[in-house]
């Protein structure tokens, strides 16, 4: 039985125990449940904001949306959020699902590491990014209830090292294809004509964010 936590929980379905079982034996155990903690928080979102979403859906693109970070899934050429968006796909057709939903899916974790778009699109592809956001970089987290925050991270917890460690899986992930992270043209425009920019660094914002470690 999954943890009730705030009205959130694990979608007791035949898909999302497929889903846990796929993962769980896919990706290490930091991500396992930095992923199952993102679906919470993606969930606690939603239901703060009113919004309404299947949640198998975000529990699927939650699950699998760091799938590309592995070995047996990562491409030559393909950024990882794609890779983990296309393993997605091919589970959940394999399982039947509907091509609408699988599109969504699939949107929802190629999309998960580009802010500003995701929030204005389908639930599941906004609250996906919104638990990576929490978890990562602890964006909204003065947004949840400190004993919804203690839940989660008691049900899935975090290593003692989580910033250090998340970040080092990201660079096992992709120190193999760096000319997949190319992207954020608009700094590298302002960075040229403007001496005085300084860029955002994704590093730094998970370290200096409201999480400990």
């Amino acid at each position: 039985m999954s943890n009730d936590i705030g009205g959130v929980k694990v979608p007791d379905s035949a898909l999302a125990k497929q889903v846990t079982e796929f993962v769980r034996e896919t990706v290490t155990p930091l991500l396992f449940n930095h992923s199952a903690r993102v679906y919470y928080w993606g969930a606690l979102a939603g239901r703060d904001r009113g919004l309404k979403f299947d949640p198998e859906l975000l529990y699927a693109g939650a699950m699998f949306h760091d799938v590309g970070l592995m070995k047996d899934y990562s491409s030559d050429t393909e950024r990882f959020e794609v890779d983990g968006a296309n393993a997605a796909r091919n589970f959940l057709t394999s399982h039947g699902i509907a091509q609408q939903e699988i599109d969504t899916v699939w949107t929802a974790i190629a999309l998960h590491t580009t802010p500003g778009i995701p929030v204005h699109m389908h639930p599941v592809i906004a609250l996906v990014t919104a638990g990576v956001e929490m978890d990562v970089l602890g964006l909204t987290y003065d947004q949840y209830k400190a004993i919804e925050r203690d839940a989660v991270v008691a049900a899935y917890p975090r290593s003692p090292k989580f910033k250090e460690d998340i970040i080092e899986a990201f660079y096992n992930g992709i120190k193999h294809k760096p000319d997949t992270t190319f992207g954020n043209v608009k700094a590298d425009v302002i960075a040229d004509k403007d001496p005085h920019f300084h860029r955002g660094n994704f590093c730094s914002v998970i370290r200096c964010s409201h999480w400990p470690a």
